[in-house]
């Protein structure tokens, strides 16, 4: 994907996070027994019968490979710094780990049994899809840098795609139930903290028209 607004400047968020998230992939590589994937990603058994909180927050910063953390930060970095200078930093943050904080969560419950870790900040990302959707409706981005979409309908189309995942229940070791947890998370979240704004109101309202609510 990328943005047609272009990437702007690095934000103080969105560098820290991608800092962080890289450092702890290089660990992974150099030095996997300092980051056992069993404890610090996110085992649902572990956390509903033994009560390892810390691993709704510690799976985000696991990845699975080169092409799973490059795809994530490169979306929070195409995302996330036009909607930090919007936010703030605290807000940002904020948000992000709420909505990654969501998805596993939404992972946990629906899989409340499961031994399989899941890793990857991929909830948290899909929840800056949906919020960028929401700010920037009619904003186009180029889907594999070729084809051309509005950001309402790219988010609608991911957010039924990964629905219709989760409902077959298949087994491609994506966490569908996880990036649907962070966009529907981060969607009534910011609905309702910008009502004011207007945000989110009428974005249904006004799906087919020619502008939404923020252009």
């Amino acid at each position: 994907m990328y943005n047609q607004s272009g990437f702007g400047m690095m934000t103080p968020a969105v560098k820290n996070l991608l800092l962080a998230n890289v450092t702890v992939f290089l660990v992974q590589m150099l030095a996997p027994a300092l980051v056992p994937i069993y404890y610090f990603g996110l085992v649902p058994t572990l956390v509903t019968h033994h009560f390892f909180i810390w691993q709704l927050v510690t799976y985000m910063f696991l990845h699975g490979g080169f092409g799973h953390i490059f795809f994530n930060m490169f979306a929070l970095w195409m995302f996330g710094v036009e909607l930090e200078r919007t936010w703030g930093t605290k807000e940002f943050l904020k948000f992000y780990f709420l909505t990654g904080i969501a998805a596993g969560i939404s992972t946990t419950i629906f899989n409340w049994n499961s031994p399989i870790p899941t890793i990857g900040a991929s909830g948290a990302i899909y929840g800056i899809l949906a919020a960028y959707a929401l700010f920037f409706p009619d904003r186009y981005v180029y889907l594999y840098f070729l084809f051309p979409i509005k950001m309402k309908y790219l988010a609608l189309i991911l957010g039924a795609f990964e629905f219709l995942s989760a409902y077959s229940q298949s087994n491609t070791g994506i966490a569908h139930i996880a990036h649907l947890g962070g966009m529907v998370v981060g969607f009534f979240y910011l609905r309702h903290k910008y009502r004011h704004w207007g945000v989110g109101q009428d974005f249904f309202k006004n799906f087919f028209k020619k502008r939404g609510p923020f252009s």
